[in-house]
Formats: C-alpha cells, sequence, structure tokens
C-alpha cells in the first residue's frame, strides 16, 4: 500500500525516546477528507496524525511513524499518560454519523498490519480514541466495526456471556483492560459500550459485566509498558 506524502508540520521527537506500542483511531468529524487533510497540515491547528484514509481508501501520510504526532490529547490507556509519545494515529474521514466504506476499511486493515508487523504491537493495544478519553472522545465512534478488525487479528473482540452486574468488580475490570480508573462508572461504561456493544441502553447490565470480565481475562494490559 503506498501513502501519499503529506507532511504536517505538527509533530515532534517521541519523548524520552519512546517507539509507539499502541495505535489509536479516530474519525474526521468533518465533511470531506480534503477538508481533514488540510486542517492535520495547519500549523495554526496544532492537530495532526500519521495517517489519514480516504472514504475511497486512498491514504495519506502526514507525520513519520518515528515521530510523535498530536492525535491524542489528554488521556491515558493503561500505564501510558502521553498516548502522543507511545502510538501511531490514524484518522478515518468519517462525520461519524456513518459506517465506514469498504475500501476505507480495506485500506486500514492492510496499513494495521504493517504497523503492527513493524512495531511489535499486540491486537489488544489497538484501540479507540474514546478508550483513552472517554470524557472527551466519541471516535471512531458506534458505527465502526471493531469485530471486522478482530476477525483478522488487528485487534480484539470478546466472547458473548452474561454475568451477574457489580459496579466494583467492573470498575476493576476494565482498568485490568486498560481504562483508566478515575473516571465514572457511566462514563467508562458509554466508552466500552461504544466499542463493543454500540446500540446497548439503560444501566450496566449482564452482557455489559461478562464483557469486561472476558477482556480483563483474555487481554490484561501490560502495566510494564507504561510511562517512564
Amino acid at each position: 500500500m503506498t501513502a501519499q506524502s503529506c507532511p504536517s508540520p505538527n509533530c515532534g521527537p517521541r519523548r524520552g525516546g519512546a517507539q509507539p506500542d499502541m495505535v489509536v483511531l479516530h474519525y474526521t468529524a468533518m465533511p470531506s477528507a480534503e477538508a481533514a487533510l488540510e486542517r492535520l497540515c495547519d500549523p495554526s491547528a496544532e492537530v495532526s496524525a500519521h495517517y489519514l484514509i480516504a472514504e475511497d481508501g486512498r491514504l495519506f501520510q502526514m507525520v513519520g511513524e518515528e515521530l510523535r504526532a498530536w492525535h491524542a490529547g489528554a488521556g491515558c490507556w493503561g500505564g501510558v499518560t502521553d498516548v502522543n509519545s507511545r502510538s501511531i494515529g490514524i484518522e478515518l474521514a468519517n462525520t461519524g454519523t456513518a459506517p465506514f466504506p469498504e475500501p476505507q476499511m480495506a485500506a486500514l486493515e492492510g496499513l494495521l498490519r504493517g504497523i503492527l508487523a513493524r512495531w511489535s504491537i499486540p491486537p489488544e493495544r489497538v484501540i479507540a480514541h474514546s478508550d483513552m478519553a472517554p470524557a472527551r472522545k466519541s471516535d471512531p465512534g458506534r458505527h465502526f466495526d471493531w469485530r471486522r478488525l478482530a476477525r483478522q487479528g488487528l485487534s480484539v473482540w470478546p466472547r458473548p456471556g452474561t454475568a451477574a452486574p457489580d459496579e466494583a468488580a467492573f470498575r476493576t475490570a476494565l482498568q485490568a483492560f486498560g481504562y483508566g480508573g478515575e473516571h465514572p462508572t457511566e462514563l467508562l461504561l458509554d466508552a466500552l459500550r461504544q466499542r463493543f456493544r454500540p446500540w446497548a441502553a439503560g444501566p450496566l447490565g449482564p452482557a455489559d459485566m461478562a464483557v469486561a470480565l472476558d477482556l480483563a481475562r483474555r487481554f490484561p494490559v501490560d502495566r510494564g509498558r507504561g510511562d517512564t
């Protein structure tokens, strides 16, 4: 897959000699890929990402993978609080209100395969922007097909089941998977549902509980990867 180079000035060195060990997926929430590309390369905007994928599958690279792009902002995953220094950011051209087209998803899959191989990133460290910043962000949103990525080993998906709801155990399980423990339970529940149960509603239920416990058991975050 060949990416069109569109260098953005909004980048810098990764702090402390860090290397990328996670991928963060975003949607642009803009009317077109061209509008998003212009903003991501505008020095006054002070935002960027490593890659942008258009709806038709066109791939643009704005920042080299070895550099720190400005895509994640405040938040955390596991023990990592400077997510920009430890991640590769991929923007998907989408308003957040529609499914992601087949050419775009196919391009994303090809890109992810290369990134995960180059940097030895496990699939459980491909995350949503909303995972690391549930108080601020909702991308890539409820229309994004995480299960499709998981089927190809490019992300993870929980096994179905039920378990008795228990708020304390739910919070503990989500922290074990990687979510920050400082957030209110309702925000954590919404972040989990956006990704794994996108059309669920209501209070914490047996299916939510089972998802959290399965993720914690099968994909516990490596706290040794935290900030140093």
